[in-house]
């Protein structure tokens, strides 16, 4: 049986890291990569959405890639997501990410054209064949990429022995049950759910926020797994709190989180790239104040 272990954890969703001119920052990437490897988090999620990746060449995040392994490959779990829009560059980035030794790889289905199932399992089966030695992760995230995952689908990719789970974005966690009822290993996505993720069989969460506060994420799952559920619940909804406080600015939510990280100490890795909006400047006052109900909350619960 697959030794799960290297799976079960907290694993921040790794952001995007860009100097004054918009170009990746190799030392801020690996910066970032070290400030979480401190935290004491058990990996990294590379080039998901919270690493801007639909706005990155191939190229760039090949950099990124490497600068994350260089840093940390091989002290923590690095599962690398290679979905393009395209099955040839998504292969492209799998075969590489394979090369560096990521730990697994992930995908979305493929975007804006909606396929059958037929044609999202032949996607996604062609990109885990360019990484033959590789634990191969689908990406569930039907609110922005249009299409859901389905259980027949879920049965035809498990046929595939290098189909391991599912970060399973969808808002149902319903969804997390039914994917393990399959043999399927599930990571909960929305952070705000995280804590019931976990009682729904989660081995563990995947998240856009976590970076911002891995303290809190940290300790919820803690909780979870000491059966200290009330204390659960508290740190859990006090995330929630935090994010919708990050999520009333103008600017778009991860220009925000990377302010909070210059606020916390740890690393300048730019702003977002266009179309994502960067800060307004009435965005500073809510970020100061997200910023405090972190530093409170992790004061009170870690």
């Amino acid at each position: 049986m697959k030794d799960i272990s290297k799976y079960q954890g907290i694993f921040p969703a790794f952001y995007a890291c860009y100097n004054k001119e918009g170009q990746v920052d190799a030392q801020a990437v690996r910066a970032l990569a070290k400030f979480l490897l401190d935290k004491g988090v058990k990996g990294l999620y590379v080039g998901g959405s919270s690493g801007e990746c639909i706005y990155q060449s191939v190229a760039e995040r090949k950099e990124t890639l490497e600068h994350v392994m260089a840093e940390v490959g091989g002290k923590m779990t690095i599962i690398a997501h290679v979905a393009c829009n395209n099955t040839a560059d998504s292969r492209e980035l799998a075969a590489h990410a394979e090369s560096l030794g990521v730990d697994a790889i992930a995908s979305i289905p493929p975007i804006y054209f909606h396929l059958p199932p037929k044609g999202i399992a032949k996607y996604w089966n062609d990109i885990s064949d360019a990484a033959p030695n590789t634990d191969f992760i689908i990406y569930n995230i039907p609110q922005l990429a249009g299409v859901a995952l389905t259980v027949p689908l879920l049965q035809e990719m498990l046929k595939n022995p290098r189909v391991i789970g599912v970060k399973n974005s969808s808002m149902p966690v319903q969804d997390i049950q039914m994917w393990r009822d399959e043999g399927a290993l599930a990571f909960n996505g929305p952070d705000e759910q995280l804590l019931s993720g976990l009682a729904a069989g989660a081995v563990g969460g995947i998240g856009g926020t976590y970076a911002a506060m891995p303290e809190l994420y940290l300790e919820i799952y803690r909780c979870f797994q000491a059966g200290e559920l009330e204390k659960g619940r508290e740190v859990q909804n006090e995330c929630c709190r935090i994010i919708y406080k990050m999520c009333s600015t103008q600017g778009n939510m991860y220009a925000v989180i990377k302010e909070i990280l210059r606020l916390q100490g740890g690393p300048d890795i730019g702003s977002v790239r266009a179309p994502l909006l960067e800060l307004a400047g009435s965005d500073q006052p809510i970020i100061a104040e997200a910023h405090e109900m972190i530093k409170t909350a992790i004061a009170k619960y870690c």
